[in-house]
């Protein structure tokens, strides 16, 4: 039987590196995103459901989650990967674009924990969140603009606290925190402040999905049972002082 795996934003590039990951570990994964198209396209595969939500409204994240658990009977692990980057600066930020990207980044994610630990209740094993962070959160030198910084900061508490909260109920929490990776994302930014960025990377390019993937699918599977509310950083050792 295999372990059901929630995954947010499936259907982009890094959540499409994710859910190709754990299908390979050998877990059933249900793909949230609102992007009908791309969850066709991975639907073709074997072990993967995709359902359309937005993942900013709660109502739709709670009937996602009401879906996974008639269909499949509970969650084993809860990968919280949607997000994105608005770009206006401070203070410059218009007031909706501040509450989509928090919407988005922390409580979406934030949603979706509440659904997933129900079902996740009375699962064998040791059950796991796993949250997709930013090097954004704690590195001003990057260019990333404060609401997203906020909102990824946001996340990284609310993986702190769920660690603690669940740890005797068999619940890891943990985040990832990755730098400069090579999803659609780079297209939010100007050719030039993308250059400086991976400039900075020590290794000369920036990261692959399929990397931080691989710590997912080490945090998933029974290796990273004992491993709680921990922020892991992906940056090839780029902020070492």
């Amino acid at each position: 039987m295999r372990k059901i795996a929630v995954v947010t934003g499936a259907a982009g590039g890094l959540g499409r590196a994710i859910s190709k990951q754990l299908i390979a570990d050998g877990l059933q994964v249900v793909g949230l995103d609102i992007d009908a198209d791309g969850l066709a396209e991975l639907g073709q595969a074997d072990h993967f459901e995709g359902i359309v939500v937005d993942l900013m409204d709660p109502g739709a994240i709670a009937a996602a989650f009401d879906h996974i658990g008639t269909a499949h009977g509970g969650v084993d692990a809860l990968v919280n990967n949607a997000g994105t980057c608005f770009m206006s600066d401070f203070p410059n930020i218009p007031a909706e674009e501040f509450e989509a990207q928090m919407a988005l980044n922390f409580s979406g994610a934030f949603h979706c924990a509440q659904a997933a630990v129900k079902l996740m209740e009375g699962r064998d094993g040791v059950r796991k969140i796993v949250n997709i962070s930013s090097n954004g959160a704690y590195n001003f030198d990057a260019f990333d603009p404060p609401h997203y910084r906020a909102s990824k900061a946001a996340l990284d508490t609310l993986t702190k606290d769920l660690a603690r909260r669940y740890a005797r109920d068999k619940i890891s929490v943990n985040s990832i925190a990755p730098a400069m990776t090579e999803t659609p994302l780079f297209n939010v930014v100007s050719e030039e402040v993308l250059a400086e960025a991976i400039a900075q990377m020590p290794h000369g390019e920036p990261m692959k999905p399929h990397q931080v993937a691989d710590w997912v699918g080490f945090l998933v599977s029974p290796a990273g049972d004992v491993s709680s509310g921990n922020v892991i950083i992906l940056n090839q050792g780029r902020d070492v002082r």
